[in-house]
This record gives structure tokens, sequence and C-alpha cells, in this order.
């Protein structure tokens, strides 16, 4: 993190010049400031534990962070996309487990908008807590006289610990029979209270340790149909009604969470390696290896990457707040590319950095260990697949945009 004028100040990266942030992004990068003392005093037990600390979390939620892409009439901030992804960059550069915590956060109070007006104040503006969940369907929502019940286990759950809610997606079943849609079968969201779900300690990983993103199980719950959402409608944006925040397709908003946190990793990485690469004189060497020709063209590059992905980031967060409600496909295709993308930049960069590192690179003691870690589990992510480029390349040579895990 550069600090500038003050402690745990939080300024944009020093490298290539940026646009002066915005009124509204200079309050949320006040407030980021505001939580970095917590942050970077609960960090290494956050990686030890396996699992964000309580204060930490209420520090997150004191800020509103939690509520940040949740519409105003849920109790959320409703801020705009690319403030959003500028505040997880910011995130990342303290720590990438906070940043995608905050993320999941985000994502999933994007289902506001989509479930009942009533449930979405319920969950969101009435519960100050966390609602996280796992959104790869691996349960059964059995079909009954007012709603489901729900069976099934999770995995990913991350700031599950935390959470009030949980969001499951699942099969449709009736009479324990998958339902067949001509798409697909059919998938439900469904929302359960965390009470009714027990936990397993799964979480045991190379890098974002500090998300706590165990497995749960939930056992024949019965859940109301108000607390669910049919999956097909999220490949649209959610209708028109005075309390909808962002007309915008759920799974073209998802992609801005996990590609900003990759590339706050990488800023971090560059961040670090700068710092490295002036007090660092390589063995049997007689200059430091800020000096290097080689470390000089190096840094260059990985500073590109990082630069080029800020404004992929940037120019797709426009086109999607501009044209969420109607860009159909060919906006859902500009975010797939623009956040693989930006996934295969971030971890470029951050190897970049790391090999820079030499042996100092290898100790946990390192900002370059951990940023490795941290972007290389990031980019597993279905938002940030490879697979992506082949779905949208299908799609422009004149077949459908489909969608592969």
């Amino acid at each position: 993190m550069t600090v500038e004028t003050q402690p745990h100040a939080i300024s944009l990266p020093r490298g290539i010049p940026q646009p002066p942030p915005s009124a509204q992004a200079r309050e949320w990068l006040s407030r980021i400031a505001k939580i970095a003392p917590v942050v970077e005093e609960y960090r290494e037990a956050a990686e030890r534990d396996r699992v964000t600390p309580r204060a930490v979390i209420d520090a997150i939620r004191d800020q509103g962070l939690h509520r940040m892409w949740v519409g105003r009439e849920f109790g959320g901030e409703q801020l705009d996309l690319a403030t959003g992804s500028l505040v997880l960059r910011a995130l990342a550069r303290l720590d990438a487990s906070i940043a995608w915590q905050v993320g999941v956060q985000g994502a999933i109070g994007r289902l506001s908008d989509y479930l009942p007006e009533p449930t979405a104040r319920k969950l969101f503006g009435e519960n100050t807590e966390l609602v996280v969940g796992g959104i790869n369907p691996s349960g059964r929502a059995e079909r009954v006289s007012g709603g489901f019940r729900l069976s099934g286990e999770w995995g990913f759950a991350s700031a599950g610990t935390h959470a009030e809610w949980l969001v499951c997606a699942a099969f449709v079943t009736e009479g324990g029979a998958p339902v067949k849609r001509e798409t697909g079968p059919e998938l439900r969201m469904v929302f359960v209270p965390s009470a009714d779900a027990e936990f397993s300690d799964t979480w045991h990983t190379t890098g974002l340790r500090g998300t706590g993103s165990n497995n749960y199980r939930v056992t024949d719950v019965f859940v109301p149909g108000d607390f669910t959402v049919d999956q097909a409608d999220l490949l649209r944006p959610p209708q028109a009604r005075a309390t909808r925040a962002y007309p915008v397709g759920y799974y073209d908003f998802g992609p801005f969470t996990t590609a900003s946190t990759a590339v706050g990793i990488a800023q971090d990485a560059l961040d670090s390696i700068k710092k490295v690469a002036i007090e660092k004189t390589p063995a049997g060497g007689t200059s430091t290896l800020a000096a290097s020709h080689t470390a000089q063209e190096k840094l260059g590059r990985a500073e590109m990457l990082v630069h080029s992905s800020r404004l992929l980031l940037d120019d797709a967060a426009q086109q999607v707040t501009a044209f969420g409600a109607t860009g159909g496909d060919a906006l859902s295709a500009l975010v797939r590319l623009t956040s693989s993308t930006v996934g295969e930049q971030a971890v470029a960069a951050v190897e970049i950095a790391h090999a820079m590192a030499g042996t100092g690179s290898l100790y946990t003691s390192s900002r370059l260990e951990r940023a490795f870690r941290d972007v290389h589990a990031a980019v597993k992510h279905m938002t940030l697949s490879p697979t992506n480029f082949e779905m949208v390349g299908q799609y422009l040579l004149g077949g459908p945009l489909k969608m592969r895990r």
C-alpha cells in the first residue's frame, strides 16, 4: 500500500498517471482508510486461523462496505459500479481476503433487485449482518406447497461464519425428479437463515485463506417461495420497479468483484517490488536491483499489465452502466472477455514481481509471497476462467453465448 501523507492513507497506486478520483471515490477511499488499522492488526491472525476476525467484519459493516451494491430502498449505498470496483482494488492492496469477502457480499447483494421487495428488505435492510453463500448449484429444492424443501451441501461460503443468511443454488425437483426446461434444469437461488446450516472445516488452501470459505450443509429445511429467485431471471436485468437499484443482469455485474480484487492484488505486488528493488542488492552484485536494466524492463511490462487492466475494468463498468438494460449478449460478451483478460494480466504482473524479488519472495513474511498465493486462488473463480474466451469466441462466430463452469 502506498502511504502518502498520513498513516493508513489510501491513495491511488504510484505509477502511470490516472485521472483524479471523484468526490464520491475519495469519500469511499477515506472509509477504507478508517478500517485499515484494524485490517492490518488482524491480517496475520486471519491468515493463520483461516477466517477473518469479528473485529474486522464489524469495521467493514460500520463503514457500509458490505452494502455498497445494495439499493438505498433496502438499506444499501447503491454505489456506482466503477467506484465499487475502485473500492475493491483498494481493499485488495490491504488484504485480498477482505476484498474478496466484500466483493462476494456485493455480488449476493445484487439479488435484492430480484427478490420480492419485502424479502429484500428483511435480508438486506432489517438484517445488518452478511448475506453470502454458494452459487454453484449442488443441492436439491423439492417443490412443495408454499415453497421448497431444501437439502444439500455447498462450498466456498466466503465469510459464512459471520453471515445471518445464506444463499444456496439448488436444482428444483418435483417428486424427487429434476424439473427440466428447454434450456436445461430449473435452478433456484434459495435463502435460508445461517442457523439452519451446519458448517464444515474445509477451507485449507494456498491463497485467500482469511476468507473462511468453508462448506456448509442444509438438511430438509422448508423455504417459502418468496425467499427464492429463479436462476433464469439472473441472465436478464431485474424487472423495472421503483426500488430497482441497477438495471443490470446479475451475471454482468458479478465479474467486477473478482476481477477488481485480482487487479488490487497485482497493484500491491507492484508496490512491494518497487520497494524491494530500491533496497535489494542481488547476491554477487554491486548495485541495487533498481539499477538493473533487466529489472527495469520487467517492471515496465508489469506496470502496463496492471494499468491496462484498470482501463479495461473502467471501460467495461461504463458500458454496463450505460447499456445494462439493453446491451444483451454483446454486453455480456464484453464483460466476460474483460474479466478473463484482467485475471490473466493480474497473474502475469504478480509473477513478474514475485520472480524479480528472488528468494526473498519465498518467505511468508513477504507481501509478494502472499500476493502470489492470493492471485492464483482468485483466478480459479469461474468469472475469471479462460473458458470465457472460448464461449465468447463461439458467440462472435454466430453461435450462442453459453456459460461454462
